[in-house]
């Protein structure tokens, strides 16, 4: 049986943290920022973990 692929796509958009969490980027902070608030701005900078009703897909399209 070949080895299993992991998704590339979801490699490159998650992280497991250390206690087995999955870590994602928030959306909307590529262009267009200077028409949001700082406020908004800083906000969507920061990286958040992943519902739990989601994990269990993309620890298995990361292979973690």
């Amino acid at each position: 049986m070949p080895k299993m692929k992991s998704h590339r796509g979801a490699c490159k958009r998650f992280k497991k943290t250390a206690s087995g969490r999955v870590k994602r980027e928030k959306m909307y902070g590529s262009h267009n920022l200077e028409k949001k608030n700082r406020k908004r701005t800083r906000r969507i900078h920061q990286s958040t973990l992943v519902d739990k009703t989601q994990e269990k897909q993309i620890k298995r399209m990361i292979l973690a």
